[in-house]
């Protein structure tokens, strides 16, 4: 029998393993050349794998949520027309390879099919819209348990009201003690956060530091910024305005605008200042950045910032609006809290977070006056930023955001 062997490709950053986090077909499929394989897991987004040429489908290399080698064999077909297989090795050679089985055949589908329904059980992948994720959350209903009846085991509204009328939601409402526990097995983004976390920790010698901003002149300018913007605007948080007080201190502390390669032990420090903003999604916490923050304006910066944490929300960001960031900011919004200390987004040397505005009681000119505080919580990588440094660029940022007009001068 001829066969086609897919290797999973390199996908070009610099990465050595890759998960499958879905299936888009199975074996005994026949499929066309293009045609969308699976959706493979990257450090910074999910890529879809097309096919490289026509044929059926006789074996696929692992399971839904496992990792595979780059190099690896991804699906191997069946080429019926071995004309078309031919001129599709044409240009790829890299991740491509022909061969012939004579003596072997590929495993049939029930060889995988005999692994243990505990195993079946965690590779298993949910296909539902995040709408419906989200209902299944708030009810604290396993999607996994939800018959599907839409393509490849969809579920929709439909199928996951039908689960609830027939006594599927969870019975514990009243008080009663909980019993047992669930395993769950990282996957996917979450996998790639929980590793980017521990290597950031493992590796980098974080400090914060924490310093409170009276930003009481910058809300009331954000505030008459929105009454009187124009339709095409968008309405502006407090992070545009964080962005462009970075971009107006950074040059004076070229250090915590930069990355550093740990292995070479050299220092990039960038005059660019490209602006990470982690971003809370449905897969997990992503980094869309906002390019040449020092050539945009506030209503740019805000347009740019808004485009880009919902591409990523919506989970349509392309890998290359999700890597590159020179510094990275965050915000827990409303929830802020007084205090963080942020991890920093290897292998940058910075990372500032902001925290929840609020009135507070504040001493000026010997009376105790409410004002609009918020506290700036900075982590800085101290193999590169003295204690000292790290101090003097968050009051440099707090002496901006305290009197905004600075930030346009």
């Amino acid at each position: 029998m001829e066969t086609y062997s897919f290797k999973l490709p390199d996908l070009g950053e610099g990465i050595v393993e890759s998960e499958v986090t879905a299936w888009r077909v199975s074996v005994g499929d026949v499929v066309e050349e293009d045609q969308a394989l699976a959706d493979v897991q990257t450090d910074k987004a999910i890529v879809e794998v097309t096919s490289p040429v026509a044929g059926t489908i006789t074996a696929l290399g692992c399971e839904a949520g496992e990792m595979l080698a780059v190099g690896a064999e991804l699906v191997r077909f069946d080429v019926q027309d071995m004309e078309s297989a031919g001129s599709a090795d044409s240009g790829k050679e890299a991740t491509v390879t022909r061969e012939t089985v004579s003596s072997s055949q590929p495993p049939p589908p029930e060889s995988r099919a005999a692994r243990s329904s505990t195993s079946d059980r965690v590779f298993q992948q949910v296909l539902a819209s995040p709408s419906l994720r989200k209902r299944a959350r708030e009810a604290g209903i396993n999607l996994a348990d939800v018959p599907g009846s839409g393509p490849r085991g969809r579920i929709s509204h439909r199928d996951f009201e039908a689960f609830l009328a027939a006594g599927g939601e969870l019975a514990v409402r009243g008080g009663a003690p909980g019993q047992g526990s669930t395993e769950v097995k990282l996957s996917g983004m979450r996998r790639v956060i929980a590793r980017k976390m521990l290597e950031s920790k493992r590796n980098i010698p974080h400090y914060s530091y924490i310093e409170e901003v009276d930003v009481t002149e910058l809300e009331a300018l954000r505030v008459h910024l929105n009454e009187n913007r124009q339709d095409s605007q968008p309405r502006l948080t407090l992070l545009p305005f964080l962005m462009l007080a970075l971009v107006r201190v950074l040059p004076s502390f070229p250090h915590c605008n930069a990355r550093f390669d740990a292995e070479t032990e050299t220092l990039i420090q960038y005059a660019a200042v490209h602006i990470g903003v982690a971003t809370m999604t449905e897969a997990g916490l992503m980094v869309p950045v906002v390019r040449h923050c020092e050539g945009l304006d506030l209503w740019q910066a805000a347009t740019e910032l808004g485009r880009l944490s919902t591409l990523a929300r919506e989970g349509r960001a392309a890998p290359g609006e999700l890597s590159g960031s020179t510094i990275t900011i965050t915000s827990l919004g409303a929830i802020g809290g007084i205090a963080t200390t942020p991890v920093i987004n290897a292998p940058e040397t910075s990372i500032i977070g902001i925290n929840k505005m609020q009135q507070r009681p504040v001493i000026r000119g010997g009376q105790v006056v409410a004002r609009t505080m918020m506290n700036v919580s900075a982590s800085f990588d101290h193999r590169i930023v003295d204690g000292y440094d790290g101090a003097r660029l968050v009051q440099a940022l707090k002496g901006k955001l305290e009197n905004p007009g600075a930030i346009f001068v």
